[in-house]
């Protein structure tokens, strides 16, 4: 049974844990591991990185922020506090407890502990929500994800927006990362690949991480009322997508 705070257990809250670890100075891997076998980890430094230091393509996606915004999947805050420092209007939210909690130490004015799926309209409505770092493909499969763009289209106005990012795993060099192996035995592109975040004792439950080539993406949002206005592209793994909703015909 849960606490009073929603979001994932503390036993579940590895990513927070990392966060939290490296807020406080004490270090911190983010170690990933995938149901095929395959463990990774990187260095979580980059969720604190100053505008200055994010890639081409996220600081490029920036200037398409409009009005009051949405930050989905916080993490530790990077990027609502860049928006407020800009003057905008920021909700951000996190199932994680432990990120949410960062966010607020760093100085988010407004972080919830909230999931992509309990995203309604008792937030309010907003001109621009932001799905960064492939936080989109959290949704897991094609038909949950239409479902979540579905939803946000009902808490964005008519010229609503959403700013989001996505990596295409046929520009993955590693061939490793690049092939998934299925419960079937075959080697698979990795597009909705299973997950779960581990450290020390801490460990998320399993969950579903969808990747898209740009093609793919336009594809998915057929039936969601939106459609890709501009992608950021300079040709590297992850790409930048800004979505619109579809005008309907008077």
């Amino acid at each position: 049974m849960r606490g009073a705070t929603p979001g994932l257990l503390p036993t579940e809250d590895a990513y927070g844990q990392i966060l939290l670890a490296a807020y406080e100075g004490r270090g911190g891997q983010e170690i990933m591991e995938r149901d095929d076998g395959l463990i990774y980890c990187g260095d979580p430094g980059d969720y604190f990185w100053p505008f200055r230091r994010w890639p081409a393509v996220e600081r490029r996606l920036m200037r398409f922020v409009r009005g009051r915004a949405l930050d989905i999947g916080c993490g530790a805050g990077r990027v609502a506090l860049h928006l407020q420092e800009r003057g905008h209007e920021v909700v951000a939210i996190d199932e994680s407890p432990l990120a949410v909690e960062v966010s607020r130490r760093r100085g988010v004015r407004d972080a919830r502990v909230l999931s992509l799926a309990d995203v309604d309209s008792s937030l309010g409505e907003f001109d621009t929500v932001l799905i960064m770092r492939n936080n989109l493909g959290l949704g897991g499969s094609e038909a949950r994800a239409g479902g979540v763009l579905r939803r946000l289209a009902r808490v964005t106005g008519e010229r609503g927006r959403i700013v989001t990012d996505s990596v295409d795993p046929e520009r993955i060099d590693d061939p490793v990362f690049r092939t998934y192996r299925g419960r079937g035995g075959a080697d698979t592109r990795p597009r909705a690949q299973r997950l779960r975040v581990r450290w020390q004792r801490y460990t998320t439950p399993w969950f579903h991480y969808l990747m898209m080539a740009p093609d793919e993406l336009e594809r998915l949002l057929d039936g969601t009322g939106w459609r890709v206005a501009r992608l950021v592209d300079d040709g590297s793994p992850r790409y930048g997508a800004v979505l619109e909703k579809e005008r309907t015909a008077r």
